[in-house]
């Protein structure tokens, strides 16, 4: 049996083009909420919610990515996730909402370096240029859902659900092995 390359952070490939690093577990939630709902819960998760699709928000080690009309994914540090839930809990009756914790479904994936973009490109049919740094989305990478978050020109991060991360984490491997022949 293979060891799991899901398991321990670090770097999992790496050339002079791009690196590819297994990042260390973080909170994540799954919000749905109304948008007139959204003050009362920002005030209340401590940070504003972006309202425009793609958008993202900060506030300290707390992100926010809006994925739809009604739809958040919030990332925020281990320790944090039970104030977060409480918090949330606490504004219920004032904004009815569903805040899921589904911290152990994904895992994280850096790609980072000049060659960072095309090495998505081996996957994702999305026009990488397009997506500007500060902004994410909801993609797919050879087939598996995938949120790809654009922290910087050269940095990505890839939220990938545990049970695909071996297939995304392979192809990311050989793509990275690939461009490094080719440079």
């Amino acid at each position: 049996m293979t060891s799991d390359p899901t398991v321990e952070p670090g770097p999992l490939a790496r050339s002079s083009a791009v690196t590819v690093t297994l990042l260390a577990p973080v909170a994540r939630f799954s919000l749905r909420a109304r948008t007139g709902d959204l003050p009362t819960l920002s005030g209340a998760l401590g940070l504003d919610l972006p309202q425009k699709i793609g958008d993202r928000a900060a506030a300290g080690a707390i992100e926010a990515l809006c994925l739809g009309p009604d739809e958040w994914h919030i990332l925020a540090p281990e320790a944090d996730a039970g104030r977060l839930a409480a918090a949330a809990a606490a504004v219920y009756d004032a904004a009815p909402h569903s805040l899921t914790d589904i911290s152990d479904r994904e895992v994280t994936v850096m790609v980072e370096g000049p060659a960072a973009a095309e090495l998505l490109t081996i996957g994702c049919p999305r026009d990488i240029d397009r997506i500007a740094p500060g902004r994410g989305c909801r993609t797919v990478m050879d087939g598996v859902t995938v949120l790809l978050w654009r922290d910087a020109p050269e940095r990505f991060r890839l939220d990938i659900w545990r049970s695909f991360a071996p297939h995304v984490i392979a192809l990311l491997r050989t793509g990275c092995v690939e461009l490094a022949a080719g440079s």
